[in-house]
């Protein structure tokens, strides 16, 4: 069953206006699927198929003559030189929509891309379903503690799995394949650590000197692994707001995993119950409405204007979405009943912030939406509705 995506509507329109669209995000995030959907009259070709990469190696005018209107090329990053050969196609044949690339290692996209096809691609990140999504299919479960423990990987609703055995060998297939062609990993075994020991600290700022002397790499060594599972849209590094309203700000980026249901599997939970008492429940519970929040931007092609700010007496607002000359501050909190305790940062953060201080916005684990002077309180599902800008 396919179940469709919001970014659909983003990538018809960028096609309209671009001769390459690229779609990057983490593997088995959907965008194979995707792009066949919407562009069903292309040809569909993966350079995962050794055949096809060597022919793409070998021959590329030849490829590409095999395919004179455009084609859906998978995981092209595989084959970088077809990149100066597609500029010159698509400056030829001036056809917008032309090419669309599909790749789940952002950097070496990215990289590539802006080498050879700068002003003449755009871009769309997708990740696993959003909570949209899944609720118009009916798949969203009504506990959060469910959906949080499942993840959103199209695989786990699509397949007769259980989201653990799923997990386990995502895990397996990832440090297997991807990360010794991006980096040379010799301890295997220690980069499984690594990432274990990262998703303990989702939600968390980054202490590069903390993980290495936990896993015994070094400080150089962590950064890189870190970038490694960030290109390949694993975590995430939110990066704290530049003003700080008469206050000395943390510079640190903060850790999140972008898909609860990974985190929690490298936590060791086997069941979604455990995730109620789990130590980290709020961690992952937080985890999940950010990477909620950058979908709502992935999905309409934009940039995340997302942030948190925290000084170093311990002040911290989880969230601060920059609308035009407005913050609106965001707290997220996994409990289900509303505590006026949750109000009280929203509250001095606010007067810090004077005439920059958007609409308050509290996203808890409960299923009230409500408006108050103080905040406009969003249940968990309805959390993509914080990057609305209403006016009360």
């Amino acid at each position: 069953m396919y179940i469709p995506r919001d970014a659909e509507n983003s990538l018809q329109s960028l096609a309209k206006g671009f001769p390459v669209v690229a779609v990057t995000g983490p593997r088995q995030s959907g965008k194979s699927t995707l792009v066949r959907k919407v562009f069903p009259q292309k040809p569909y070709v993966t350079l995962e198929d050794l055949d096809v990469r060597r022919f793409a190696q070998d021959d590329p005018r030849g490829f590409f003559a095999s395919y004179p209107d455009g084609a859906i090329l998978d995981e092209v990053q595989r084959v970088p030189q077809l990149f100066s050969y597609l500029q010159k196609i698509v400056d030829h044949s001036k056809k917008m929509g032309q090419f669309i690339l599909t790749g789940s290692q952002q950097f070496g996209l990215s990289q590539a891309i802006s080498q050879s096809l700068a002003g003449r691609v755009a871009f769309i990140q997708l990740l696993p379903f959003s909570f949209p999504e899944l609720s118009r299919v009916k798949l969203l479960d009504s506990f959060f503690h469910h959906s949080l423990f499942k993840g959103f990987y199209p695989p786990v609703y699509d397949r007769d799995l259980s989201p653990s055995i799923w997990y386990a060998n995502y895990v397996r297939t990832y440090l297997e394949r991807d990360v010794r062609q991006m980096i040379q990993v010799r301890d295997l075994s220690g980069f499984q650590r690594f990432i274990k020991l990262c998703a303990a600290h989702t939600g968390q700022l980054v202490n590069f000197s903390t993980l290495a002397n936990d896993c015994g790499i070094t400080h150089n060594t962590a950064r890189a692994w870190i970038s490694i599972l960030e290109a390949s849209y694993i975590v995430y590094l939110l990066i704290p707001h530049h003003e700080n309203f008469n206050k000395r700000l943390i510079k640190t980026p903060k850790l999140y995993f972008l898909d609860s249901g990974l985190a929690a599997h490298l936590l060791g939970a086997e069941t979604a119950d455990q995730i109620m008492y789990h130590p980290l429940r709020g961690a992952l519970f937080e985890s999940m409405i950010v990477a909620e929040l950058l979908k709502s931007c992935y999905n309409n092609a934009q940039k995340a204007p997302l942030y948190f700010w925290r000084d170093r007496t311990g002040n911290e607002i989880d969230i601060l979405i920059e609308h035009a000359l407005k913050l609106d501050p965001v707290e997220i909190k996994s409990g289900q009943t509303i505590n006026p305790d949750y109000f009280k940062m929203l509250i001095k953060w606010s007067g810090l912030a004077g005439k920059r201080a958007g609409n308050a916005v509290l996203i808890y684990g409960g299923d009230q939406h409500q408006k108050r002077t103080t905040a406009r309180i969003l249940p968990w599902y309805d959390a993509h509705k914080a990057m609305e800008h209403p006016t009360f």
